[in-house]
């Protein structure tokens, strides 16, 4: 709440705040190649990053309530992120996204053997929902 005062306290009258990130949503895991998809499983959320959905959702809600800004506009959508390959996944995983979210057992092991056997230009990719607000200071 205290970043959210101070962003009111500095942006000028009619200034947006955009709230971009992505919302903790079990995100499946597939294996693309040229023609074809397999999803694999999906990974594990953490108590940690949906509590601070939940927080960052409260904050905001908490801030348009008080009428410090209005809501012009809400969207949800999906970007993917791809590796290319599933040992390439898993690192980036375990090193950037471990404070939210982990890759079980079975679902790298499902995704290995469904790269091994997968056709030309096989990436690993996750579909990861979105969450774009966009908030006017009146």
């Amino acid at each position: 709440m205290h970043a959210l005062e101070e962003i009111r306290r500095v942006l000028i009258p009619g200034g947006l705040l955009i709230d971009l990130r992505p919302l903790v949503d079990r995100w499946p895991v597939e294996v693309v190649w040229r023609g074809g998809k397999c999803v694999n499983g999906r990974l594990i959320d953490l108590p940690t990053g949906l509590a601070d959905d939940a927080a960052a959702n409260s904050a905001l809600e908490e801030v348009t309530h008080q009428e410090w800004f209005t809501c012009e506009n809400v969207k949800h959508f999906q970007i993917f992120v791809y590796w290319n390959d599933p040992e390439e996944m898993r690192l980036h995983i375990l090193e950037r996204w471990n404070d939210t979210t982990v890759l079980g057992d079975a679902v790298l092991k499902e995704t290995i053997t469904t790269w091994s056997a997968a056709g030309e230009n096989k990436r690993v990719r996750v579909k990861m929902r979105m969450l774009l607000s966009v908030l006017k200071k009146p």
